[in-house]
């Protein structure tokens, strides 16, 4: 039996990111999709355990819990909240623009997602900061004028490991964010390929949909 050698499109073999492997650009377009949702499915449950373990212990001790979100700056987390929002939504228009080729767009807006990000982590820092210098920090050195002292201590742990890790979730974000922002200057996104601008966008907004159920847990219910 004769084999008939396989041929790839003409317009997917001549641009520059089309691997061999696939028969389109489509094609290889939905299996980076794949794995970006299947990636995003074990950050899910990698996240989850922390949200059932705060909720476990919150339910465990409402009292202190109560105590702690207090210490918490509301305003600082309404106004994080804000800024993240807004940085899904310069990400949408980077992703869009680079759907339709534009670079001038994809530019600016990659560089407001970089900004907002940057502000947001800039805030944490200030609320970290102030955490250390009410000796909030668990530890050695945490102090908490109240006989539910060690509860107390144990939300503050879920904090800083929740929104810790949420923190470094954003600078792996910006980290990739940079990387699309030197490449989109070079113009190398088109409509023929924003795959790479498609999935970050993906987790740069599911590290914001994060955000938007740790604010209520940690800020809002008292």
């Amino acid at each position: 039996m004769s084999s008939v050698a396989h041929e790839h499109p003409a317009h997917a073999q001549q641009h520059p990111a089309f691997a061999h492997q696939f028969d389109t650009m489509d094609q290889q377009q939905d299996a980076a999709a794949i794995g970006m949702w299947a990636f995003l499915a074990q950050e899910i449950m990698f996240f989850g355990g922390l949200f059932m373990a705060y909720i476990a212990y919150r339910w465990a001790y409402p009292e202190a819990f109560s105590l702690g979100s207090h210490e918490l700056e509301l305003p600082w987390g309404t106004f994080n909240t804000a800024v993240l929002i807004g940085s899904s939504l310069t990400m949408a228009l980077a992703v869009h623009a680079a759907q339709l080729g534009h670079r001038g767009n994809q530019v600016l807006y990659l560089a407001l997602t970089i900004f907002l990000g940057s502000v947001f982590l800039g805030v944490k820092v200030i609320e970290y900061a102030a955490k250390f210098e009410h000796h909030l920090v668990p530890g050695a050195h945490f102090e908490f004028a109240s006989p539910l002292a060690p509860q107390i201590e144990i939300y503050f742990s879920l904090y800083f490991a929740m929104t810790g890790l949420h923190a470094a979730h954003m600078v792996v974000g910006i980290g990739l964010l940079l990387w699309l922002l030197f490449r989109a200057r070079r113009g190398h996104f088109s409509a023929a390929y924003y795959t790479p601008v498609e999935l970050t966008g993906l987790y740069w907004h599911f590290v914001d949909i994060v955000w938007i159920f740790l604010f209520p847990l940690l800020y809002l219910i008292h």
